[in-house]
């Protein structure tokens, strides 16, 4: 009768943290009713922590007591295989275990050119500097990561009057 008390108080006052942790998220409130649902799905799959040490939840302790979790498919061996046709084509393995080269840096007349990006031209660049700076969307010197407009807002155009 004990050890069944003790476990009913556990399971509830874990269910009562995790039905606040659900509730405490502020990207998107959530009703009442929500919360109330995810609490029961997390109590039916046992997805709520049981060792506050350990941080264990009851599915991981007692994984007979809940139903299984759907895990993603692996990779199959043929799709394996073909990887490695492919790398050893393109000599994308790598062949200096010390410096982490690999084969089609070090011969790279023996393996098919990679095809590379189309960068922009030095005219473009200069178009899109000049027009983050009429914007003010620059990063200014500092610490803090926020951009001219953000720090001088009255002295860059708004987007609205873009």
């Amino acid at each position: 009768m004990n050890r069944s008390y003790l476990t009913a108080v556990t399971l509830a006052v874990a269910a009562l943290s995790a039905g606040q942790a659900l509730a405490a998220d502020t990207d998107a409130p959530k009703t009442r009713e929500q919360v109330r649902a995810e609490l029961r799905e997390a109590q039916r799959t046992g997805d709520i922590v049981a060792d506050g040490e350990t941080g264990q939840k009851l599915n991981e302790l007692y994984p007979n007591r809940f139903p299984a979790t759907a895990t993603a498919q692996g990779t199959t061996r043929e799709q394996v295989r073909a990887e490695l046709r492919e790398a050893q084509r393109t000599g994308d393995i790598v062949a200096d275990g010390e410096t982490g080269q690999k084969l089609n840096e070090l011969y790279p007349n023996r393996y098919p050119a990679t095809a590379t990006a189309q960068g922009k031209t030095r005219e473009q660049v200069r178009a899109e500097l000049r027009e983050a700076q009429r914007t003010g969307d620059i990063v200014a010197g500092g610490e803090s990561g926020q951009k001219l407009n953000e720090l001088f807002p009255k002295r860059y155009p708004t987007n609205a009057s873009n």
